[in-house]
């Protein structure tokens, strides 16, 4: 049993990262040789991992030139030796070819239990070590470093730990730098992990072991944990969890426990994890669950109106999981839970100051529209303000008067728009990629004149209730930045129109601070 927690206090972890390749075995996700150079360096240079897993060997054409994209960067870099390649027993296919990538290490993909020897590979442990000799006999011809995966040792220390223990003291003989122990099914409970780390840790005191988690059960992270206890000093993980399956261990969510649970240092900067996460789920294309610990949309945002109250007290309800910390900041959800401290948070940060019995108008109506699932944003504030208090000036700064929208097969889509600005009538045209993108082209010029602002599209959401007919109703929901984030939503039968009410929406925000 793994007992008390092992003081492992000012002790450094290494981390290993394979979201390029084990991270690309998600369903769907296939990485260009640009984005595998992107997520490198950005992985390297600004998260600060220690080592990089970037390919399997053999795969394809793209894969190699990818490879040797991410190569030529790391040959200039001075990078080399922390980037890897997933090889096979093959002779000497897989060396070859990482070796004409200009990679110089490889991750040996071994047998790690009985069953896959000698069902999979049809060969006895024998044979397979023999086999092994001769590749990392070439690959030391060739100045390549080896380490090796054993695959499926999860298996093996549960069913084979006579063929687990003969694999490992056969390697240490070898000429490998690390040995790494992958649940490659992702089958581990907490105590397995740290019984079988511990076993391998104590019988090999000389050997340098990585451990390989996956997410099967939703144990990765625990399983890190306890791997970490019981000795390993060397983990592996993705970028958002990705990786075949269930994915593996998130790097996020790595870094902030054994940080915070542990009391041991990584090279990891906390403040990039979340520019790395939104790169990744870009190029990946797997959205991140808005309820994901340390990266979700949600994770620093409080919707009860009894937390908001207390943190305005004394930040009775923050821990140490300090959203400044990852390159985020602290929400106040608004809802029908939310109380008038949440809303009170939301509205000086908007500049608004309401007497007490405005702020109860203002919450009532908020729990109001929050019971008609409407989508309530600190964004809708101002307008719910004017509303709710009949202000004199509830009427937009900014109007369209009308817009005119063509799209014709063969030609670009354009865009003719009038609108008012503080009373006064402007009128532009513009071309673009789609009728949304004219429109914007269209209001755009006209704030390029003027030498107004104008805010950087972020991010473009549309949502159509569930069993939606053509003609229902879209909600768009863009997301802003001009100084800050910040989102607008616009609600109509036609998805450009919905656009369109957003993008009016963001203009009336900013025109005030303009």
């Amino acid at each position: 049993m793994t007992g008390k927690v092992v003081e492992v206090k000012d002790q450094m972890l290494s981390i290993m990262d394979t979201t390029l390749r084990d991270g690309e075995q998600t369903s769907g996700v296939s990485f260009t040789d640009k984005e595998k150079l992107s997520v490198a360096r950005l992985l390297l240079e600004d998260v600060k991992v220690d080592r990089i897993e970037i390919a399997s060997a053999r795969v394809s054409d793209g894969e190699f030139l990818a490879a040797k994209r991410v190569m030529e960067w790391a040959k200039e870099k001075g990078h080399l030796s922390k980037i890897e390649i997933l090889g096979f027993v093959d002779g000497k296919v897989s060396l070859d070819w990482i070796n004409s990538a200009g990679g110089k290490v490889l991750n040996l993909l071994c047998k790690g239990s009985y069953k896959h020897v000698t069902q999979q590979l049809r060969k006895t442990p024998e044979e397979h070590i023999e086999d092994i000799k001769r590749t990392i006999q070439y690959a030391e011809e060739l100045g390549i470093r080896v380490n090796v995966y054993l695959e499926d040792w999860s298996n093996g220390m549960r069913n084979s730990k006579e063929y687990v223990h003969f694999m490992v003291s056969e390697l240490l003989k070898l000429n490998i730098d690390r040995i790494m122990l992958p649940d490659t099914l992702g089958i581990l409970d907490p105590d397995e992990t740290y019984e079988f780390c511990k076993e391998m840790i104590e019988t090999y005191p000389n050997a340098r072991f990585d451990f390989h988690a996956h997410n099967d059960y939703d144990l990765a992270c625990a399983n890190v944990f306890h791997a970490i206890k019981a000795g390993i000093r060397t983990v592996h993980t993705t970028v958002n969890g990705l990786g075949e399956r269930a994915g593996n261990a998130p790097l996020s969510s790595v870094i902030a426990t054994v940080k915070d649970h542990l009391k041991m240092q990584t090279r990891v900067n906390e403040q990039m994890l979340n520019r790395i996460s939104k790169l990744v789920e870009s190029f990946s294309g797997i959205r991140i669950p808005a309820n994901k610990p340390l990266i979700g949309e949600f994770v620093f945002t409080q919707c009860s109106g009894i937390h908001a109250d207390g943190d305005n007290k004394d930040n009775l309800y923050f821990n140490d999981l300090l959203p400044e910390r990852f390159g985020r900041t602290r929400v106040y959800a608004l809802g029908k839970m939310s109380g008038k401290a949440n809303i009170k948070n939301n509205l000086l940060d908007l500049g608004i100051e309401l007497d007490t019995a405005s702020l109860k108008l203002v919450t009532d109506r908020i729990i109001e529209l929050a019971d008609r699932k409407e989508t309530v944003t600190a964004e809708d504030l101002p307008y719910i303000v004017a509303d709710v208090l009949n202000y004199e000036d509830s009427e937009p700064i900014i109007s369209l008067i009308n817009y005119s929208l063509s799209h014709a097969m063969g030609l670009r889509p354009s865009a003719t728009v009038s609108f008012l600005i503080r009373g006064e009538k402007y009128e532009s045209s513009g071309s673009g990629d789609g009728q949304y993108d004219a429109f914007m082209n269209a209001i755009q010029s006209v704030y390029t004149d003027l030498a107004k602002p104008f805010p950087k599209l972020l991010d473009y959401s549309v949502t159509i209730p569930p069993g939606g007919q053509t003609d229902a109703l879209v909600e768009t929901v863009i997301t802003w930045e001009l100084g800050h984030e910040f989102k607008t939503r616009g609600l109509d039968s036609d998805q450009t129109a919905a656009a369109i009410k957003a993008t009016m929406r963001m203009l009336n925000l900013i025109e005030p601070k303009l």
